[in-house]
């Protein structure tokens, strides 16, 4: 049985120049145990999908419709109560910016106390404990003074270190990085993500890797969904997805990864741009007006994802 099911998860947001439809009939499960990567251009409704579970919206959005099952509770429906009670205990997230993530008047160790506060009170010496181990997990040297330093007091790679312990300390079931290594340099990078990936697979816990690098995704998740302008095109298993993508925005996508291509004159840049998500009239397909394969067929109705283990959403898969 999937930790999550997302289904049909369509978001708006009310604007002075329109109505945005952000997402758009979104699907995809997640087991236990497994890293799942969404991966799509800026725009193409990943971090919305991310704040739509977490209940962290702004008043702009509505969900127009939707379930997202997590243990038997509609993520979409619960009370405020009842989720400011399962985030930061059953379902957490890294924020993409580390530095603004942080509160900046708070130490590190007392941001860190605070999530063990809130869902888990116990004696102050039994919570600070904790919080250190917290720190220590996340291989922080000297964890009884880094406690007590500021964010603007430390690094990005070290405040996103500190990110990872608060969305740790609880030990929650589900844990959400939206772009976790955004404004870091590749070496930091490639240690965050060694740090998340090690310390997801200690636990045994379910992991969502939001990011826009594809070569990020392939090397940590274990299955890949592929999102463009609000819609779900392309779910399937990393090796499925690198060695035959069926979708051809996912074709395009890993055509344009520079590690994939012997020069970068060999790149291929993916013509036009994003549908504008306020007109009334978006295509069933939003990719189709930049589809080198749209056919009259293409705009016959809805899309769904087809398919078992490799699941693609068009009417002229690859």
């Amino acid at each position: 049985m999937s930790l999550l099911s997302v289904r049909d998860l369509s978001v708006e947001f009310r604007t002075r120049s329109g109505t945005v439809h952000a997402l758009e009939g979104v699907s995809f499960a997640i087991e236990p145990g497994e890293m799942l990567g969404i991966v799509g251009e800026s725009g193409s409704g990943k971090t919305v999908t991310a704040y739509a579970l977490m209940g962290l919206l702004d008043a702009a959005a509505r969900i127009r419709s939707g379930q997202a099952m997590f243990e038997g509770r509609d993520l979409l429906r619960l009370s405020q109560a009842a989720l400011n009670e399962l985030r930061g205990r059953d379902i957490s997230i890294i924020f993409q910016n580390p530095r603004t993530a942080l509160n900046p008047i708070r130490s590190a160790g007392q941001q860190i106390a605070d999530v063990l506060a809130r869902h888990d009170p116990a004696p102050a010496a039994d919570i600070r404990r904790r919080m250190l181990a917290a720190l220590r997990q996340v291989r922080i040297a000297d964890p009884e003074r880094r406690a007590g330093a500021f964010p603007f007091e430390l690094s990005g790679g070290m405040c996103q270190r500190i990110g990872i312990a608060m969305a740790l300390a609880c030990a929650p079931r589900l844990l959400v990085a939206d772009e976790p290594t955004t404004g870091l340099d590749v070496t930091t990078q490639a240690v965050v993500m060694d740090l998340f990936r090690d310390a997801v697979r200690a636990r045994g816990v379910a992991a969502i890797l939001i990011t826009h690098d594809l070569a990020l995704a392939s090397e940590y998740c274990d299955r890949i969904v592929v999102m463009h302008a609000g819609h779900v095109v392309e779910d399937a298993p990393v090796g499925a997805l690198f060695a035959h993508p069926r979708h051809p925005y996912t074709a395009k996508l890993l055509a344009s990864i520079p590690s994939a291509v012997e020069s970068i004159d060999a790149l291929v840049p993916i013509e036009g741009a994003l549908p504008d998500l306020r007109r009334d009239n978006l295509p069933f397909c939003r990719f189709a007006e930049r589809c080198e394969r749209r056919a009259t067929l293409c705009d016959s109705a809805r899309l769904t994802l087809e398919g078992d283990a490799h699941r693609v959403a068009c009417r002229r898969p690859l």
